[in-house]
């Protein structure tokens, strides 16, 4: 397992740590509420050369990001009632890009039908408020 710790100021050396140790496209995000998911996603596509400005798909469910030579799919399942709504909206579709970044908060929803390679990370909020990165 790889592991940084940060603080919101150090987020793009968060994010930058991140693009250089996973290992797919697909990366899914183990966090709990207010741990910075979003924040640190939208470093990520700023990294990547994200020509949109990333914010949060809560109410959206997903938002897409053009790159210079792709996109970025960005999903926020939290509101998601079952995983027959993922179905609904086309995941699969989307799962089955793989020039595409795709970046999922809250993914044990549709656990079931993501590929077994998707790069699993978690965020955990320390007491100081600084977060531990870690890519499992």
């Amino acid at each position: 397992m790889q592991k940084i710790t940060y603080d919101l100021r150090e987020i793009d050396q968060a994010a930058d740590f991140l693009l250089r140790h996973t290992k797919n496209k697909i990366i899914l995000f183990d966090a709990p509420m207010g741990s910075g998911k979003t924040t640190l996603i939208k470093a990520l596509a700023k990294q990547l050369g994200a020509l949109d400005e990333a914010n949060s798909p809560t109410f959206s469910i997903v938002n897409e990001y053009k790159l210079p030579n792709g996109k970025i799919y960005h999903f926020d399942l939290y509101r998601l009632k079952d995983f027959y709504e993922a179905l609904d909206f086309g995941i699969e579709e989307y799962l089955d890009q793989p020039q595409a970044y795709i970046f999922i908060e809250w993914p044990d929803i549709i656990e079931e039908i993501l590929p077994t390679d998707s790069q699993k990370i978690r965020i955990i909020v320390n007491e100081n408020d600084s977060r531990e990165l870690q890519i499992l």
